[in-house]
């Protein structure tokens, strides 16, 4: 992998310092020998141009707008595969044979139920606590009931533990849910497939029987797929980090959770919806994007750029057609749809937005088949919790088996107060 050397001067020293190359992408600087030859680290906030690990699982070229899982285009993955099988890709390494898959989704589908006692554990939230704050609670208050796949040295540990955390997330989710509106809770079905049989335990009631929806079903399978993984964001590093430490899986994913639960990274398709509401009828979209472009006014375009992607968001177009295709099923007309088509197709012509490269991203249209679905905007952070699952299972999984990881621990550039005496309070 190392096919070449930099050199950093510091002063009359010369420190040598080994290039990276991987299978794609840009090639790295290995800067470990920086601090033990000169005693200097290096300074990089929010870590933006640091490699914080080696893997094999998800490319992403946000310049070109290219993002594969185990080398597959994400496209052909939402298009062709489910959300299962994207499971046991990014787990594995390699697609499944039709016996791998078939095994695979019998042992998830049997995984499904939470012991009964997490029913009384969510008699202690509030009606009105936000389904991510249980989620959070309820997701790491797992390694309380499953001791025995909490060895993270046991192979077969890990991969137990993260078939019941693919299993069992959306069931919590669901459970969230139902407790948010005061309903009883729903119990899975070992005959639905995944996205099936989350919508029925999210909108089945005891009173009358409750059929799924193929094509919403098949929409919301795809939105799992699009949020599965997206290399080392903010939630998965703080995944990896957790784990670092020797952390159960149950914790780390917990920790994951609450890192996704921040606005700038899980919320955004709910700020689009606000966005599309305040914009109101497709008329008003020159008055917001005259705003958009005035540096005074706070207003901005959301579900438009990506920290990462720098070109059309590749999840961004199946997103359009799912959307088209779950209003079509309903067969009404969405105002907010009609506002998000007319903005894309006025904003991807407009040369502002074209110069700084403001394209639409995946959440521009996930709220809208979301909210077409019946769930209300606080539950779309705890959706993408449960198709990011296995992202960030597979990213703690392959750093536990790599036998070259070490515990995190970020240097720091230090501007406080210098040493000092104590003063006792008396003389303060």
């Amino acid at each position: 992998m190392t096919q070449a050397k930099g050199s950093v001067h510091i002063g009359e020293k010369i420190v040598d310092l080994p290039i990276m190359t991987g299978t794609m992408g840009a090639d790295v600087i290995d800067m470990r020998a920086l601090a033990a030859q000169s005693g200097l680290f290096s300074f990089d906030p929010g870590f933006m141009s640091t490699a914080s690990c080696e893997s094999k699982i998800t490319f992403l070229d946000g310049a070109a707008g290219v993002l594969l899982h185990r080398g597959y285009p994400i496209d052909q993955l939402a298009e062709r595969g489910d959300y299962l099988e994207v499971c046991y890709l990014l787990l594995h390494g390699e697609l499944p044979t039709a016996e791998e898959k078939a095994d695979f989704d019998y042992r998830v589908t049997h995984h499904t139920m939470v012991h009964e006692q997490m029913a009384r554990f969510f008699q202690g939230f509030r009606r009105d606590a936000h389904p991510m704050s249980i989620m959070v609670a309820s997701i790491g208050a797992l390694s309380a009931f499953y001791h025995d796949s909490t060895d993270i040295t046991d192979p077969m540990q890990r991969m137990i533990a993260s078939m019941r955390l693919i299993a069992k997330a959306p069931t919590l989710a669901a459970m969230a849910y139902k407790y948010s509106i005061g309903q009883p809770f729903v119990y899975p079905r070992n005959d639905l497939d995944y996205a099936s049989n989350f919508l029925r335990m999210c909108f089945a009631v005891p009173a009358e029987e409750y059929r799924v929806n193929p094509v919403f079903a098949r929409a919301l399978d795809r939105i799992f797929i699009l949020h599965a993984d997206l290399a080392q964001v903010a939630s998965t590093s703080t995944v990896r980090l957790a784990g670092s430490s020797g952390a159960d899986p149950f914790a780390c994913v917990a920790a994951g959770i609450a890192s996704l639960w921040g606005p700038a990274h899980g919320g955004a398709n709910e700020a689009v919806l606000k966005m599309l509401s305040e914009i109101g009828a497709p008329e008003r979209i020159p008055h917001f994007i005259a705003r958009a472009k005035d540096k005074g006014d706070p207003f901005r375009l959301m579900g438009f750029g990506h920290r990462i992607f720098k070109n059309y968001d590749p999840r961004a177009k199946i997103m359009q057609r799912t959307a088209h295709e779950v209003f079509d099923q309903l067969g009404v007309s969405d105002p907010l749809l009609d506002v998000a088509h007319e903005l894309e197709r006025v904003a991807l012509s407009d040369d502002y937005f074209i110069k700084r490269r403001l394209f639409p991203n995946v959440d521009f249209y996930s709220g809208l088949i979301l909210r077409a679905m019946g769930f209300p905007t606080a539950m779309f952070p705890a959706l993408f919790a449960v198709a990011r699952t296995v992202g960030w299972l597979a990213q703690w999984k392959e750093m536990i088996e790599d036998p070259n990881s070490r515990m995190g621990h970020p240097s720091q550039l230090y501007t406080g107060a210098g040493p000092r005496d104590y003063v006792p309070i008396e003389k303060r």
